[in-house]
């Protein structure tokens, strides 16, 4: 139940968010840049800010509890290797992102490609990123909010009788469950009524800011969002270690509560493990796959919200300045945080052996919540579960938009009515359809949503999908001869492949690799048969975008030195790899100091590895740091 007090501060926060919608109202209104893109207006650490609050997406913290308890402290690199992406983006493609003068990465297609094929790939990258992948993940985030809202959002014991009895039996009619309660019939539609009632308010009230305000509501909201969030998840971080004894005692509890083993076999030194020489369960194909996930996926470049923020920057330097501190905010401060919470959490609520290892995990998830709801006061509750909601609204407030720009910039103003029709749409028309498509893409959502019994292969085909289209993405910027057909090849190994691996007995990273692989091969192959793009193409880009990599002949058709770009490119990658020693080696160095990680196997102890981590970060960091200066 939900205390006037708590409740309070969710109110405070809602009445922000829709200030914040109709105060940009009108602004927004004006055209498409200003709707999508905040007039190109934002500063660097308001971009940095925001992209770090639509990744501290509500249900994260739930998978790290569930990795950290199943897996260890080392699976957790599935997910900070992309770290590596982030910094790629910062220091070498935040700053072309913003001068292509795109509003969409689908846009882009356009002015790197020539040709039909290019508005071809240009209307397919819409379809695929801004209404299949984006409206699965918003699905995805919407199941969260269930898990979240359920142990507090009590409708049932507080709306009208007549009103919940529709719901209720609306609910019943429709036939699909929205909980993961195995209980008897009437519990279950009972919870399920309540976690449908409560999607519908956090959706009313993020589609009501966003579809408003655009992108300036967008961001205004994701910065108060995170500061809550950091607030509330530091408080929590406290009381957990507090409940746990200190510090001190998190490492010594693991060790004594499971030397018996976990139902999948971890022990209490593979729990605590940062590096691969005790980590649990670790293959070298394994291991591949962590060191090439930043590689071979969706976003290896930026593609989606991140490449629309450091767009909508007002310069160069703070599109560069924001994927850097997204990056530190994202992996170093957020999994320092949530470490202590997710090892004390395996203290506070251990839990019987003999119990399947997919009930295990999925009660590991929920003991975040029952953390909240069992461990925290009045207030600090408020604070938590306002921050919790508060981070589903701006995964979804930012799904929203993103997902409305490609059905508005690219099939509607640009396939429809410049194709198609041969005319230009009016500009606050344009501004009215963004914010229907705002609606239709929730909609589409909530049907997925209704359907989650196949996401899990869904969320599993994306990841495949991404295996094929990562390398090509980046072949774009950094190398002359990519051409539109390589795009499309690798879009054709998805189309084919992806079915074909989810049908097959093999793990998750041999699938991975072998789409890769055959991408890459099948990438390179349409690039040296059908040639590179014409050259007045490729040199409006080069003066447009001014890419670094490998652009020689064309660099000598524009009057530029290739040896100038190969420096440039060689200079941001050596620059980018300190800086993710830095990253890295703050993130492994505190970490294991804070909860008593296990070092290496070639390391004498975890106090000195932890010195050895922090030094080695802090001693590379002066020459990256000069860099963001020039």
């Amino acid at each position: 139940m939900i205390h006037w007090i708590d409740a309070l501060i969710l109110m405070a926060f809602i009445a922000y968010a829709l200030f914040s919608g109709l105060k940009n109202k009108a602004k927004a209104s004006e055209n498409l840049e200003e709707y999508f893109l905040a007039g190109r207006s934002l500063k660097g650490w308001q971009a940095g800010v925001s992209m770090a609050a639509t990744q501290f997406a509500a249900d994260t913290p739930l998978l790290v509890t569930g990795l950290v308890a199943t897996a260890g402290i080392f699976s957790l690199w599935q997910l900070w290797i992309y770290a590596i992406s982030f910094l790629l983006m910062g220091f070498l493609l935040a700053g072309p992102w913003r001068r292509a003068n795109v509003l969409t990465d689908a846009e882009l297609t356009e002015i790197r490609y020539s040709g039909n094929k290019a508005t071809v790939l240009r209307a397919v990258k819409a379809i695929y990123f801004g209404t299949l992948f984006n409206c699965t993940v918003l699905a995805m985030v919407l199941l969260a909010a269930t898990r979240i809202a359920e142990p507090f959002l009590l409708w049932n014991e507080w709306l009208p009788e007549g009103i919940y009895q529709f719901a209720l039996s609306l609910v019943e009619w429709i036939g699909v469950p929205f909980t993961v309660n195995s209980g008897n019939q009437a519990l279950l539609w009972i919870l399920s009524t309540n976690n449908l009632i409560s999607i519908f308010f956090i959706v009313l009230v993020t589609a009501l800011y966003s579809t408003a305000g655009g992108l300036r509501a967008v961001v205004a909201t994701d910065v108060v969002q995170f500061f809550i969030m950091m607030i509330g998840t530091c408080i929590y971080m406290v009381i957990v270690i507090h409940e746990t004894g200190g510090l001190s005692e998190i490492s010594t509890q693991i060790q004594n509560l499971y030397s018996q083993n976990t139902p999948n076999g971890i022990t209490p030194n593979e729990i605590l493990a940062f590096t691969p020489s005790q980590a649990f369960d670790v293959s070298f194909g394994l291991l591949c796959v962590f060191g090439l996930q930043w590689l071979i996926q969706m976003n290896s470049d930026g593609t989606g919200y991140l490449a629309q923020r450091s767009m909508a920057c007002k310069s160069d330097s703070d599109a560069k300045f924001a994927a850097i501190l997204f990056t530190f905010l994202q992996v170093v401060l957020r999994s320092l945080v949530w470490l202590p919470i997710a090892l004390g959490l395996m203290i506070l609520y251990p839990m019987e052996l003999g119990i399947s290892p997919e009930i295990y995990t999925a009660n590991r998830e929920t003991t975040f919540v029952l953390g909240i709801r069992d461990l925290l006061p009045i207030g600090v509750k408020g604070i938590l579960l306002t921050a919790m909601l508060a981070a589903l609204a701006s995964t979804i407030d930012t799904h929203l938009n993103w997902g409305a720009s490609y059905w508005t910039n690219d099939l509607y103003k640009r396939i429809l009515f410049e194709k198609i029709l041969k005319k230009s749409p009016d500009p606050k028309n344009l501004v009215r359809v963004a914010r229907l498509s705002n609606i239709g893409i929730l909609l589409i959502a909530l049907v997925i949503m209704a359907h989650l019994d196949s996401i899990q292969s869904a969320w599993k085909g994306s990841l495949l999908i991404g295996a094929a289209m990562g390398i090509p993405l980046l072949l774009r910027w950094f190398w002359w001869r990519m051409n539109a057909w390589g795009e499309i090849a690798s879009i054709v190994v998805a189309t084919v492949c992806v079915p074909l691996f989810l049908t097959m007995d093999v793990s998750n990273h041999v699938s991975l690799l072998s789409i890769a692989a055959i991408s890459l091969m099948t990438t390179l192959g349409a690039v040296f048969i059908k040639g590179p793009e014409k050259k007045e193409v490729l040199n409006n880009f080069y003066n447009r975008v001014r890419p670094s990599g490998f652009w020689g002949p064309v660099a000598e058709e524009c009057n530029k030195t290739q040896s100038s770009s190969s420096k440039s490119f060689f200079e941001n990658i050596f620059h980018m790899v300190l800086c993710a020693l830095t990253c890295f080696g703050l993130l492994v160095g505190i970490g294991t100091l804070l909860v008593g990680g296990t070092p290496p196997v070639w390391f004498p102890n975890s106090t000195l590895w932890s010195l050895f981590c922090i030094t080695l970060a802090l001693g590379v960091a002066p020459v990256w740091w000069k860099s963001l200066r020039k």
